[in-house]
């Protein structure tokens, strides 16, 4: 005899309760019921074969959960479920390059002219090389990173620039009263400058910023104090390592996978890149 079943029982026993599934995604706050921990999710990662997710609290203390039963979302109980799959990011159209330009097909690479593209950084100069880089490839041009522009005039004046030796340098945060405007507005008031040097550039902190928001499922760029290294403090909201110049890189590796075409990209930036590409190639 089952013990257990002993006693008065309905005809009918009630439905179990199912619970809702929901996906977890970065910054949903969740308490954890056995330990009655509460906080902000931060990131999610497969460890031991299973989906882990980190809540920081309001201390910025951080601890990690295994996904599933157990948490409360808005006082409510849910199965924690791994984030929802996106759909795939489209790539560049048949026959178009990823700039969105027609392809050339069965032709080499042009061996390279003396004309450069000159950009603030090594990102910078990888960011538009998986855009423009087949275009750019056709049109024999190399593009070159910097490591900023504060010495701009005096590399400008070693390269020495002039009709079929041109010059396009890309510069981040080029706004009014600026410093990097001061250095661009220096450089162009130079001997030889004037119709072999073109100096655009976009309005961004860091080139970074120049790949969509939606393209990263977020609403907009976070806000980093004032002070704090910027790359540092993005990744940091981003809740992925922060605290190396590896972990910057890896970051910045993620963040340039998530672009395919021209189409995830400012068009503060594109139009400035396609500027410089046509000063370079039109004779």
């Amino acid at each position: 005899m089952d013990y257990q079943n002993w006693g008065p029982r309905g005809i009918s026993a009630p439905a179990k309760a199912e619970l809702p599934e929901v996906p977890v995604e970065r910054g949903m706050v969740l308490e954890d019921v056995q330990s009655g921990w509460v906080g902000a999710v931060t990131r999610v990662e497969k460890s031991g074969g299973m989906h882990v997710v980190a809540l920081e609290d309001r201390r910025g203390k951080s601890r990690s959960f295994k996904l599933g039963f157990g948490f409360l979302l808005e006082g409510r109980p849910i199965r924690l479920m791994p984030p929802a799959a996106r759909p795939a990011a489209a790539g560049p159209a048949a026959g178009r390059t990823a700039s969105g330009s027609v392809r050339v097909s069965g032709q080499r690479a042009q061996v390279a002219k003396a004309s450069r593209i000159w950009v603030e950084g090594k990102h910078d100069a990888e960011l538009v090389e998986k855009v423009w880089g087949d275009d750019l490839r056709v049109e024999g041009i190399v593009v070159e990173p910097l490591h900023g522009i504060d010495d701009l005039a005096a590399a400008v004046a070693a390269f020495k620039p002039g009709p079929g030796r041109r010059l396009g340098v890309l510069v981040d945060h080029l706004v009014p009263d600026s410093k990097e405007s001061r250095i661009a507005d220096a450089v162009m008031a130079s001997p030889g400058a004037a119709g072999n040097v073109l100096i655009v550039g976009h309005p961004y902190v860091d080139v970074w910023q120049a790949i969509r928001p939606a393209v990263l499922g977020i609403d907009k760029w976070p806000v980093v104090p004032r002070g704090q290294d910027w790359k540092t403090g993005i990744l940091k909201a981003f809740g992925w390592p922060h605290a190396t110049k590896e972990d910057i890189g890896l970051g910045w590796q993620k963040l340039l996978g998530a672009v395919r075409t021209y189409a995830d990209l400012e068009a503060s930036l594109l139009g400035r890149v396609e500027e410089v590409i046509d000063f370079l190639t039109v004779p």
